[in-house]
């Protein structure tokens, strides 16, 4: 590791100005929403052996938190949350960009600051982009009322309130059940388990919430003055999130990276999963930062780990990072024309030294391996083009089969201990996964290859590596855990355009249920006048703007609240309705029984399946 050892060190606690107790944050009913308290074991500079070496100390930045000075009038708190959150000091108070995961970690971050740096009333808002750890704090750090009366500006980038909403909708399900891995929640917190999740510590478990912008940058850059600071807007858009943008202060000599930029490789598909994103856009967007904005600015900072100071720093960070996402485009695309698979890049592709060794470059939370693999997936899909994985049976049809062929489950585990012996724990893992999955009970499969993920997990530099590693083991041997996973928020439900909740009601469609069935339904929010006319036939579910043409089954009026209640009441869909429509909250013209019928139709997702087992 030829990193610098302490420039990031200094870089981390640079402008400290306070921070409460072990960052221990509770709701209003006293429930631990965040604590660092459990990660002291990290206070040891000697990496412990089940932790690698450079993760242990990317783990260590991490959990340093407070207030930071940045610069002057630029402030960050770091360490209450997976997310930093920064304040901009205007001519009358304060500009917040990204309030954090939830409400009490924000609020918990806007108190530290006002009594350190005064009671400034927040005179803006700023969503860099459209995932949850970035807007999801914002009622805890502004309160609705009062800024709609002060007319205070939320600003964010095209796109933010489709893709916030449609991106935590439509695949959320699987998509929260996967970010299990990818984050390792419910990982206890030592050397042999949870130590960081690359991008910051860990997600707080609080309140998720959302305000609606006010403003929205739909050009590629725009300039605007909020309360006196005049801010340079720069789209990112299909980056790190398919609704993104950056930010220059001119006048405080100050860049904003957003998530564009971090202290590590980021992820070009995560692991939870997501559309894949575009590493030659990625890097487009950095070189047009390092072009455009370097040239006048003293500090970096982006909204998660800690900033970078010096105009030349700057620019070699810049750069380092903006050929680290085009070297692997280019080279990953290179060889994909030659012929190899997304497998076999990732087995081929190394960096150059002068890419490898920067620590912002190192894969605490993407890695070189995934990416690749991404970006053989933007360009080329799921098929590898061998003709013998066209059609591969499911593990549940292979696995029994691959047992058979090795001699058996004793035989197939006697070779697997050997090899265990002898540190090969990527294959360990993938053939006891056969038996696992051919013979779920058989103790001594799940043991060894807990054990064997155990060990990949313990060797990888990469933070989502080790928690899916070692969330794996942990299913195996001890089973899912009983968890109650958090639904969306109330505010993301009550933003629902009429069409994202026909999309979500159409892919939840059971087809056994509703074949033979037809209805034409017209769906009509009073608050934002949308009228949708929905068709269900051939067990499927259509609709196109407008009303229903001629008859309908049934004409729906459901304002925003009415939307809300209907989705978060625990009784489910079809006794909601009935109740809200028997309280005058829904209105229906024509058969209202249908409607009961169709959301009947609609599965409910079992929160917690398996993944490690069938």
């Amino acid at each position: 590791m030829n990193a610098p050892a302490d420039d990031n060190f200094d870089n981390a606690h640079r402008g400290f100005v306070a921070t409460i107790p072990d960052a221990e944050i509770r709701d209003a009913k006293g429930r631990m929403v965040w604590s660092m308290r459990d990660y002291a074991f990290l206070d040891d500079p000697e990496p412990a052996p089940t932790v690698h070496p450079n993760l242990w100390r990317h783990a260590r930045l991490n959990a340093v938190h407070g207030l930071f000075k940045v610069t002057e009038r630029v402030y960050q708190v770091r360490g209450f949350d997976v997310a930093n959150i920064s304040f901009i000091e205007g001519d009358t108070g304060v500009i917040i960009i990204d309030p954090l995961t939830v409400a009490e970690t924000a609020e918990a971050a806007l108190k530290l600051y006002r009594a350190h740096r005064g009671d400034r009333p927040v005179t803006g808002m700023i969503y860099t982009h459209s995932h949850t750890d970035h807007f999801g704090g914002a009622r805890g750090a502004l309160d609705e009322a009062d800024a709609i009366a002060r007319r205070v500006p939320i600003v964010a980038p095209k796109g933010f309130m489709w893709h916030t909403v449609s991106e935590n909708l439509i695949a959320g399900n699987a998509m929260g059940r996967r970010a299990m891995f990818q984050f390792g929640s419910s990982l206890p917190k030592s050397a042999c388990g949870h130590v960081d999740c690359g991008m910051g510590k860990a997600v707080p478990n609080g309140t998720q919430t959302l305000l609606p912008p006010t403003q929205t940058i739909e050009r590629e850059t725009e300039t605007h003055v909020i309360d006196g600071v005049e801010i340079i807007f720069h789209l990112a858009l299909e980056s790190e999130a398919p609704s993104e943008m950056f930010m220059h202060f001119p006048g405080l000599r100050a860049l904003n990276t957003a998530e564009i930029g971090t202290q590590a490789l980021h992820n070009l598909c995560p692991l939870r999963g997501a559309q894949v994103r575009d590493a030659r856009l990625w890097s487009r967007y950095l070189d047009e930062a390092l072009d455009r904005y370097a040239p006048t600015a003293d500090v970096v900072f982006a909204q998660h780990n800690w900033p970078t100071w010096g105009n030349e720093n700057i620019r070699f960070y810049l750069r380092q990072q903006r050929d680290l996402y085009k070297h692997l485009h280019d080279q990953t695309v290179r060889l994909m024309n030659r012929g190899l698979t997304g497998i076999e890049v990732a087995e081929a592709m190394t960096l150059p030294a002068s890419l490898a060794e920067p620590w912002a470059n190192h894969g605490f939370y993407g890695t070189i391996s995934h990416n690749v693999k991404s970006i053989v997936q933007y360009y080329l899909g799921w098929y590898d083009g061998n003709p013998a994985h066209l059609q591969a049976l499911p593990p549940e049809m292979s696995g029994p089969r691959y047992v058979e062929y090795m001699g058996g489950a004793e035989a197939l585990l006697e070779r697997a201990r050997a090899d265990f012996g002898r540190g090969e724990h990527r294959w360990v893992a993938e053939v006891t996964n056969h038996l696992v999955f051919a013979q779920p009970d058989n103790a001594d499969a799940r043991a060894l290859c807990a054990d064997a993920l155990e060990q990949l997990g313990f060797a990888t530099e990469s933070a989502t590596w080790r928690n899916a590693y070692l969330l794996g083991a942990q299913e195996l041997r001890k089973g899912v855990l009983n968890i109650r996973r958090r639904n969306i928020s109330r505010d993301m439900v009550s933003a629902l355009p009429i069409e994202l909740l026909l999309d979500y009601f159409a892919i939840r469609i059971d087809a056994q249920q509703a074949e033979g069935v037809e209805m034409r339904i017209e769906w009509f929010n009073p608050d934002t006048n949308e009228r949708w006319a929905m068709r269900l036939e051939n067990a499927t579910m259509t609709y196109l703007p407008g009303p229903v043409l001629g008859d309908a089954t049934a004409r729906v009026s459901i304002g925003r609240d009415a939307l809300a209640a209907l989705q978060m009441d625990p009784a489910g869909l079809p006794a909601a309705f009935e109740r809200l429509h028997g309280e005058g909250r829904i209105g229906v013209d024509g058969n209202a029984s249908s409607v009961v019928r169709l959301l009947g139709m609609l599965e409910v997702f079992e929160g917690m399946f398996h993944v490690v087992e069938p």
